[in-house]
């Protein structure tokens, strides 16, 4: 769901890409969730696809305003994993974002800048890859009209790429519907409407 202005977020799916470090296999995985509990269920269905992995480290950026971010380092030096992923997040300016790195281990230690380098690194190449949508803000209108401008009205609505949520026909004769489109198309919307019932539409409420 938009928030008020335009967010970028991951297309659906879970996307991986995989890096290896001095025989450290490091998995990455990004995905687009809804809330914390939402993460943590993607976090529990990776775990219990990698049950041999030595580290699942994770970063998780969600809502606006104010933006909730959550990171685990899961054993690994304080501040060697978490952080570059939440960093990896920032710098795509990616919006309801987990991205879980796992790391097999390959028997060679990596130390703290190693560390940093690969968990970023792993973060950043799934990052960049998953594929992104940008996400506007929509509004809802409601509006009442003779029922006799229906043909009028749907066909406004197609022009700005709304879509009919509610629709409700009056004993008078009238018709009342409620309608989502992106917000910069509500103007649009509302004077091509009134101009095509010479202003006789009424507008209840925008939101």
């Amino acid at each position: 769901m938009c928030a008020t202005k335009s967010q970028r977020i991951i297309a659906p799916g879970l996307h991986e890409a995989e890096m290896e470090v001095k025989k450290s296999r490091f998995i990455g995985y990004a995905t687009h969730v809804d809330s914390w509990p939402d993460a943590q269920r993607v976090l529990q269905d990776i775990k219990n696809k990698h049950p041999k992995a030595r580290h699942w480290c994770i970063g998780y950026q969600g809502g606006a305003d104010p933006v909730n971010e959550r990171s685990s380092d899961d054993g690994e030096p304080s501040g060697t994993a978490g952080a570059p992923i939440i960093a990896a997040i920032r710098a795509e300016a990616l919006s309801d974002t987990l991205c879980v790195v796992v790391r097999y281990f390959g028997g060679i230690k990596l130390g703290t800048g190693g560390l940093i380098r690969a968990y970023g690194g792993a973060a950043r190449l799934v990052l960049k890859d998953a594929p992104v949508i940008i996400c506007l803000p929509r509004s809802s209108v409601t509006l009442t009209v003779d029922a006799s401008y229906v043909g009028v009205i749907y066909d406004t609505i197609g022009k700005v790429g709304g879509a009919v949520i509610e629709e409700a026909y009056g004993a008078d004769g009238s018709l009342t519907v409620t309608l989502t489109c992106e917000t910069n198309q509500v103007d649009r919307f509302e004077s091509g409407l009134k101009d095509a019932t010479s202003g006789i539409v009424s507008f209840h409420c925008r939101s």
